[in-house]
Formats: C-alpha cells, sequence, structure tokens
C-alpha cells in the first residue's frame, strides 16, 4: 500500500516515471521514509505501552544478570524472536538503555534482532536449506553474545548521550486507566520521533541513491572478480544498501547461483541486515561517535570472519 502511494506521488504528483531511474529512486525514498518512521513511532508508542507494565527496576534485574552470562544469552534469543529490521530495534535498545540494562546485553540485542530473526530463518531455509540456516543462526548469536561481551569490557557506556542514560531507581508513576497507558506510549513516540526523523531521512535518502543509482548485476560482477578479498568486500557494499529481509535473502541467494562463494553472499545479507546507513545516522541520537564505530567495527569484522568461515567449511 505504501508503496503504491509513493508510485502515486511519483507518477500522479512529480511527473516522474516510477520505471525510470530518477522516479524510482524517488519512489524509493518516499516509501521507505513513511515506513521507517512509521514503524520507529508505532514500535516506540507500544514498547513505551508495555513498559507501563513492567517495573523499570524489573527489567533492569532481569537483564543485568551475571550469571553464566544468562543476560547476554537472553538478550540474543530476545532479538531472534522479535522480527525487527536494523533500525525497528533501535527503540527497544533505546528502551533498555533508559532501563539501566548493562551495554552489554543491550548491545547483543540490537546485533541479533535483525542479523536472525523468524521471518528470515523462514526465508533462508526455503533457499538455502535447513544446514545452512542452522550454521547461520549459530554464528548470528555467538557474534551477539561475544560483541555484548566485548562492549561490556570495554565500558562503552559513557559513550551513551546524556538523555538517554539510566537515571537510577525512581519512583513508579501510576497509571488509573488503559488510555493514560497509551497516551504516555504515544507521547513517548512523538518526543523521540520528533527528534530522529530528520536523520531518518537522511539516511534513507543515501540508501535511495545507492539502491537507485547503482545495479545488481554490477554489484555481482566486482564480487565474480575479487577473489579471495569477495568477502570483506562485499561486507562493505551491503553497509550502504538498506532493505528488509524479504528483499536482501533472495539478492544473497542469487549471488550464490551466480556463482559467489556462499559466505561471500552471507556476509552481503548479514550486512545489509545489520548494518545499515539508516540505522548508523538514527544510532547517533543515542551514541557517541566512538560508540558507533566501535559497534560498526566490531559487527563488520564478525560478519567478515563468518564469511571466511562459511567459504571454508561450505
Amino acid at each position: 500500500m505504501i508503496e503504491d502511494f509513493a508510485g502515486f506521488l511519483v507518477e500522479g504528483v512529480l511527473s516522474l516515471n516510477p520505471e525510470s531511474r530518477v522516479g524510482g529512486t524517488v519512489a524509493f525514498f518516499i516509501a521507505d521514509s513513511i515506513k521507517i518512521i512509521l514503524l520507529l513511532y508505532f514500535m516506540i508508542a507500544g514498547v513505551g505501552w508495555l513498559r507501563t507494565y513492567i517495573s523499570t527496576q524489573k527489567i533492569r534485574e532481569w537483564m543485568s544478570t551475571k550469571t553464566y552470562g544468562l543476560s547476554y544469552l537472553a538478550a540474543s534469543f530476545f532479538g531472534v524472536i522479535t522480527p525487527f529490521c536494523s533500525c525497528s530495534s533501535i527503540p527497544i535498545f533505546m528502551s533498555f538503555i533508559k532501563a539501566g540494562v548493562p551495554i552489554g546485553p543491550s548491545f547483543a540485542f540490537l546485533i541479533a534482532s535483525p542479523l536472525i530473526n523468524e521471518y528470515l530463518v523462514v526465508l533462508m531455509v526455503g533457499f538455502f536449506g535447513v544446514r545452512i540456516t542452522a550454521l547461520y543462526v549459530f554464528f548470528g548469536v555467538f557474534l551477539a553474545i561475544v560483541s555484548g561481551v566485548l562492549a561490556n569490557r570495554l565500558d562503552l557506556e559513557r559513550y551513551i548521550e546524556e538523555d538517554f542514560k539510566y537515571r537510577g531507581v525512581q519512583e513508579e508513576k501510576t497509571y488509573e486507566c488503559v488510555w493514560e497507558r497509551v497516551e504516555s506510549g504515544l507521547n513517548e513516540a512523538k518526543d523521540i520521533v520528533s527528534r530522529l526523523w530528520i536523520w531518518v531521512l537522511l539516511g534513507v535518502g543515501i540508501g535511495a541513491l545507492i539502491h537507485g543509482y547503482i545495479p545488481q548485476r554490477y554489484i555481482q560482477r566486482v564480487l565474480d572478480e575479487t577473489g579471495v578479498f569477495s568477502v570483506p568486500l562485499a561486507a562493505l557494499i551491503g553497509i550502504p544498501i538498506y532493505a528488509n529481509c524479504s528483499a536482501v535473502v533472495p539478492i544473497a541467494q542469487v549471488l550464490f547461483q551466480k556463482g559467489a562463494p556462499l559466505g561471500t553472499a552471507l556476509a552481503f545479507m548479514m550486512a545489509t541486515a545489520a548494518l545499515s546507513l539508516p540505522e548508523a545516522v538514527i544510532l547517533r541520537k543515542v551514541m557517541k561517535l566512538p560508540l558507533i564505530i566501535v559497534f560498526f567495527a566490531s559487527i563488520g569484522l564478525g560478519i567478515i570472519l563468518i564469511g571466511y568461515l562459511f567459504n571454508f567449511l561450505i
């Protein structure tokens, strides 16, 4: 429906051909901007509404347990069962940070949620089979946990922006009726989206230009010609291309069918799913630049290593 509306605006209002390069780029920008902003708004409102039923202190206690690293595993598992893209995982990540959940488990969730979810797993089973999908899930969870542990060990919490830092145990607000809870979630969504929307448009705009002006066949040819360096190159190419899993899994399969090694195709898919420019520009409102650099560098390195490992194993 949103794509149809974007097509109507491009063709009926702007008098551009949606099939042309310019028209397609503009349509992509309009459709994805609307989808991401609406998704952020309703996700933040939903999380805010649910949080009125759960004590902030309880969330912090559940996600801060140090028993055998269970907090990292629990955060990663929660990420696996939430069908979110990289941008829509951010509201829950922000909720964790505000509730005082340590940076390690919060990071583990932020990585696992877009990288592995039930929708992507179903698609992968259909395109790649059970064995490859199971390995992908295992290494994806492993990457999320290791990155979370690294973030905790490096004490990266100091690079969270002041507006989102945990303020300590505060008196819990009481609500008289359901509508007050809903209103609380809507107000929180309005406040956060009003600060994020410009970053969303910036990130989607960059992604739209790449989407419209870099043909898929060019990406495939480059990967075919770079040999052993195809894995890091695939990851680098995937980062600026924002797409949901329904779009990126078929592209990864096409790359594999065209002769790209499996690890190379999966590195492209993982980078597109877990690391995107819209995600980076939105995270800039939550994280200081050093933390964003560490986040992208650690996940990028993990994706590259997993890509090489798949190429070696299969």
